[in-house]
């Protein structure tokens, strides 16, 4: 089970905690992490990209000429796709990229993303994670406090804490509940800082 310090605000060992193995103490599953990776960059996929086809096009419907003795090649509409301004062969048209996974197996990722992290030390458990006030500064100096510079996903319990609010505008900074964590963010980051008084929840969610 692995063993990691909590800190305070000001990066003070504050104490220890035993972070459960069902969650952060997974062996390392690399396919398992790359299909869900794709499966989420698939799912986040707008899919609004729309291509006119022949029957879409403006253009009479009449055959410019007769079939024989012209001398010119046979032609049968002025939309086809072969002449300027004619349609899009087998153009993209809005559509959807989104796949499932079992959700057996997207846990399985997600632990072992998460037990990597620990591993390389890169998870922070903090005794609490609050600010005064929704402002974006107070966070980005509670970030630097806690010697975080790179990307951060940040786990807080309420949806509308000061937390969520000031994270809207900090970039590199993901604010998370515990129930959505999911492999693509925490993979990504750099740093997973999480409230002692959070892990009971994420290993609830989660083992």
């Amino acid at each position: 089970m692995p063993i990691v310090d909590v800190v305070d605000s000001k990066k003070k060992k504050v104490g220890s905690v035993e972070l459960p193995d069902e969650v952060f103490g997974c062996k390392p599953h690399g396919s398992l992490v790359h299909e869900a990776v794709v499966m989420q960059r698939a799912c986040d996929r707008q899919g609004t990209a729309s291509t006119l086809r022949r029957g879409e096009v403006s253009g009479s419907g009449k055959k410019p000429w007769k079939q024989k003795h012209t001398g010119r090649a046979r032609a049968g509409s002025l939309r086809s796709p072969v002449w300027r301004h004619g349609g899009t062969v087998f153009g993209p048209k809005p559509r959807s990229y989104a796949f499932g996974m079992p959700r057996k197996k997207y846990r399985a990722a997600l632990q072992s993303v998460l037990s990597a992290k620990v591993s390389e030390g890169n998870v922070v458990v903090v005794s609490e994670l609050s600010i005064a006030e929704a402002k974006t500064k107070l966070l980005a100096n509670l970030l630097v406090q806690l010697g975080i510079t790179g990307t951060a996903v940040l786990v807080v319990a309420d949806a509308h804490s000061h937390v969520v609010q000031a994270g809207k505008n900090l970039s590199g900074v993901t604010v998370l509940r515990p129930e959505e964590l999911n492999v693509y963010d925490v993979l990504r980051c750099h740093s997973l800082v999480i409230p002692k008084s959070e892990l009971d929840r994420v290993k609830e969610v989660w083992s």
